[in-house]
């Protein structure tokens, strides 16, 4: 009995030793950052280490949480920076000199390794527009005629990398005077603006039990309306608007953070964001294209098909986003 309680003893110290030995390696991450646990599980028996995931709000939020911090940066590695901010991020000095090798990707990201890719795009409810009898808008005047008043909510450019990437996408599509006197007259057809992408597709899309039948998201959340509806529905209850000034690519990626304490690990760690298990899981669980090529499409997100063009502005992004932004501030929300 006493040997026992001896060997239980010693087993639960040596198990208590094992997990001080790991080393404690940092990832920041935006909210919609979801990996399974056993794939975060296997990345630390593999390396000995201890993943800590800080989650930092959106990717605006998080970008700034990050540049705020670097002095004494809040963790080792990123993933969330996208090809609107990880420019931004470069001026401050937010990243470590040498980055991990890539392995050959669809899409790239200067400073980082590009872990993935979506399109953002106006979501419509389906059975909203059939029971209304009414036609969708086919262009961004459309959106903007009395027809469609009170109809569109979105996440604010100022807060929310999905607003922000529409905002490029009108600059891109129509040009920066277009875009801001278009953005006046959705003011006054009642466009919504929330925070973030969140609110404004579970709280005020009709779809779920809002009032607006048109919110601004990505081309891949129809296919995850079927994926989460544990056969509810069969084809895709929502469609995406693609007319010009309305679509825009977002490239993530992942990065090692400058004055990170475990560089090495960070490095792995971003590293093992391109692996074939991840690239994989980020399909469905968070509903974004694997960067890394020759990786075949889940067949859940073959429910949607790719845009056909993007629309990007000229010139250097990180420059002007500001101006464009504090424009738009200015437009819609004052």
């Amino acid at each position: 009995m006493k040997a026992g309680k001896w060997l239980s003893g010693l087993m639960c110290l040596l198990l208590s030793l094992a997990v001080q030995a790991q080393t404690e390696v940092r990832l920041a991450v935006h909210n919609a950052f979801t990996l399974p646990k056993d794939l975060i599980t296997r990345f630390e028996r593999q390396n000995n280490a201890k993943v800590v995931v800080v989650k930092v709000g959106s990717g605006n939020e998080m970008m700034n949480k990050l540049i705020l911090t670097r002095a004494n940066p809040i963790a080792d590695a990123v993933y969330g920076l996208d090809n609107v901010n990880v420019t931004k991020g470069a001026k401050f000095n937010l990243f470590a000199a040498n980055q991990p090798a890539s392995r050959p990707v669809n899409v790239t990201l200067p400073n980082a390794v590009a872990i993935n890719y979506g399109y953002i795009t106006i979501n419509y409810d389906k059975a909203w527009f059939q029971k209304q009898g009414k036609a969708l808008p086919k262009s961004l005047d459309d959106l903007a005629s009395p027809a469609y008043r009170n109809l569109l909510v979105m996440p604010s450019p100022a807060t929310s990398s999905v607003g922000l990437g529409f905002l490029l996408a009108n600059i891109g599509g129509i040009g920066e005077k277009a875009t801001f006197e278009w953005w006046k007259k959705m003011r006054q057809n009642g466009v919504k603006i929330t925070k973030g992408w969140s609110e404004a597709y579970y709280t005020d899309f009709t779809l779920n039990g809002g009032s607006r039948p048109m919110v601004v998201s990505y081309s891949t959340s129809p296919a995850a309306e079927v994926y989460y509806s544990k056969g509810k529905y069969k084809v895709p209850p929502s469609g995406d608007l693609r007319f010009k000034g309305a679509v825009f690519r977002q490239v993530e990626g992942a990065a090692v953070l400058n004055k990170a304490r475990q560089p090495a690990l960070a490095a792995k760690l971003v590293q093992f964001l391109q692996s074939n298990e991840v690239q994989g899981v980020i399909q469905t669980s968070m509903w974004v294209y694997p960067a890394v090529k020759s990786l075949p499409v889940s067949q859940p997100l073959r429910l949607v098909t790719v845009p056909e063009f993007a629309n990007q502005p000229s010139g250097d992004i990180a420059t002007q986003q500001q101006n464009w932004v504090s424009q738009w501030v200015r437009v819609v929300q004052r």
